[in-house]
């Protein structure tokens, strides 16, 4: 087999490729043979098909299957005798097939990267130092009697916090505007769904009340036409209905898990899940800022364009899903959710794939089982029957897999970190949430 190697741009290469013509035709000859014993024709006794009879019926097609897989084999063999690493699948274009001469097919395709990593002794990570205040445990109750209270009609004027039924009508320039008017609609004052402006003006009315605001657009409104655009809202109050925050009781308590020991049972295990929403925020920004750290420090970094690829449609299927679309496959979800969409995470997700494979491979960092099973064991807690979780992880290797990963991640985390400067953060438990949130 001759094979020649061209690299036509960065991280793609062309391989040329030639096959003796005897390897094709032997295996065509070996598979004709094996036809003809178990060929029945017309005038054949079954076996007895002379050879010259079964390549004319089905020469063609044999060679053709044995010439894709010949050429399959021969990329995969060529690959390897030239120490090449392809990522993703190759577009292969034959040269020369005819009978009796040398097979000649062209494959390009894109390579894995060579990774020269970086030291990073000089990344800085701040850390945000926070805890768990009475205060804060009193805001989670109201949030809780809050999700189990009810709306109540009330005769009074609208005010923050209320939930509104109103019916309104957009017009920009005396013209109604697409999307700018409703009728029966409930809205909750101080929930920022609508335009500034919007929910502030409704602030004081009350039911049977109508008024006009006037109000412009934010700069960055997604709609093109509508963006700066100066409108005008004609809103009529139907009803004002005021948020009856849940009884702090059994009842209540009760719905959140608590079956015994009342308040105080119940502010301990509000105490208890918010202590570990913390910690997890606090790890999860301190990694988000590694993995910055390591993208910052590899810049130049070029990555396939097949991976990237790869990773878009995985993107897209998962948003499809997420959305509800299993059902619906006659979709075009090239055109519903383009490329563009994906295609800056995708290309951070790959980057980041590719250097943290290259630091757990030089670094030899391996997923210890212990805490394999202690990461495991905490996902579990927050289920009624731990075990069962813990089990089902256990004989799921696709599930078991991917918290292996997650401490093998956790885990060039913690290593890089003990050369990394880390600056403590003081702050209180929102901001500590939201440090996290602005890193996802």
């Amino acid at each position: 087999m001759q094979v020649s190697i061209e690299t036509t741009s960065g991280l793609e290469r062309r391989l040329t490729v030639g096959v003796p013509a005897a390897r094709i035709d032997d295996e065509v000859v070996q598979r004709l043979k094996k036809a003809a014993s178990n060929v029945k024709l017309d005038g054949f006794r079954p076996g007895k098909v002379p050879l010259k009879v079964v390549k004319q019926r089905f020469g063609a097609g044999v060679r053709q299957e044995v010439l894709g897989e010949v050429m399959s084999q021969s990329f995969y063999e060529a690959v390897t005798q030239e120490n090449l690493k392809p990522a993703g699948q190759p577009s292969i274009e034959p040269r020369q097939m005819d009978e009796g001469r040398d097979l000649e097919f062209v494959a390009t395709f894109e390579v894995f990267p060579e990774i020269e990593l970086s030291e990073m002794t000089d990344l800085e990570v701040e850390r945000a130092v926070s805890s768990v205040g009475e205060d804060d445990i009193d805001k989670m109750i109201e949030i809780f009697r809050k999700q189990q209270g009810k709306l109540e009609a009330v005769e009074r004027a609208a005010a923050e916090g209320d939930t509104v039924n109103i019916d309104y009508l957009g017009t920009r320039d005396g013209e109604a505007f697409d999307g700018g008017s409703a009728e029966g609609s409930d809205l909750e004052l101080g929930s920022n769904r609508m335009i500034p402006g919007f929910e502030d003006g409704i602030v004081g009315m009350s039911a049977g009340e109508e008024k006009v605001l006037s109000l412009s657009f934010p700069e960055d409104y997604h709609s093109e036409e509508l963006k700066g655009a100066a409108v005008e809202f004609k809103i009529t109050l139907n009803e004002v209905k005021e948020q009856k925050l849940a009884e702090l009781n059994e009842d209540l308590f009760a719905q959140y898990g608590v079956e015994e020991g009342g308040e105080e049972k119940f502010r301990e295990e509000i105490k208890h899940n918010m202590n570990r929403e913390l910690t997890n925020a606090v790890k999860s920004n301190v990694k988000a800022q590694v993995m910055d750290g390591i993208l910052a420090a590899h810049e130049s970094l070029e990555v396939p364009r097949a991976l990237i690829g790869q990773e878009i449609g995985n993107m897209r299927r998962q948003m499809f899903q997420q959305f509800g679309g299993m059902g619906q496959t006659d979709l075009d979800l090239d055109s519903l959710l383009p490329d563009s969409m994906f295609e800056d995470q995708a290309s951070r997700r790959v980057k980041l794939g590719l250097l943290l494979n290259e630091i757990i491979s030089q670094r030899d960092i391996k997923a210890d089982p212990d805490k394999v099973r202690e990461t495991i064991q905490d996902m579990a807690s927050t289920y009624e029957q731990p075990e069962e979780v813990i089990n089902h992880y256990y004989s799921n290797q696709e599930q078991l897999s991917s918290i292996e990963s997650m401490v093998l991640e956790e885990t060039v985390v913690e290593t890089l970190l003990a050369d990394a400067t880390i600056k403590d953060v003081e702050c209180e438990y929102q901001e500590a949430l939201s440090r996290a949130r602005n890193e996802a």
